[in-house]
């Protein structure tokens, strides 16, 4: 064995390439071999753009801020996502949304979406929905306040016209009813 093998091959080597790798997100851990294939192909397809951006319009400690996730969470005393059609069709996505309030909990709120586990909602409801942590910022004052209402749509909606015509639009309008001026988006 040669010293550049022997190298590779050391206890303490492997230990850093695992903690390297331990470190890595896999993107496509949960999909299918085919399914992973054919999203790599878009991605690669895409053409790089501009990502928009529109300055604040007040400072953040004047500001009213909501919340909006595509975790699919609904409070378990609304309405489900319809996992059902996702089920059917695992391109397809529920393209309503579901509003919850600033008290909302881990006890109050379900996820419902096939494509993530709902384990880690029920775990710690910040992971897909850091409402504690938006209310932390308001008490401490690096936000003005935290919304009343906050917002859940399905993600992965390959067809998104429903909630690109309807369900955002109603969206927008009750955030501007309820004072929003900055919204953080919770991508799943």
């Amino acid at each position: 064995m040669d010293i550049e093998r022997q190298k590779a091959t050391s206890p303490g080597d492997y230990s850093q390439r695992a903690q390297t790798k331990a470190k890595q997100v896999d993107s496509y851990r949960f999909l299918n071999r085919l399914t992973k294939k054919l999203v790599q192909t878009w991605i690669e397809r895409e053409v790089p753009r501009q990502i928009p951006w529109t300055p604040p319009s007040r400072p953040l400690s004047e500001s009213t801020v909501a919340l909006i996730t595509s975790a699919g969470l609904a409070l378990k005393t609304d309405r489900p996502f319809s996992q059902e059609g996702e089920r059917l069709n695992p391109w397809w996505g529920d393209p309503s949304y579901r509003i919850l309030p600033r008290q909302a909990t881990e006890e109050d709120v379900k996820l419902y979406h096939l494509h993530v586990h709902p384990r880690l909602a029920e775990q710690d409801l910040n992971t897909f929905f850091p409402l504690k942590r938006l209310l932390e910022l308001e008490a401490s004052g690096e936000i003005g306040r935290s919304a009343a209402n906050h917002y859940s749509f399905m993600g992965y909606i390959l067809q998104p016209q429903a909630l690109l015509e309807e369900s955002t639009p109603a969206m927008i309008r009750q955030m501007k009813q309820d004072g929003v001026n900055m919204v953080v988006l919770i991508p799943v």
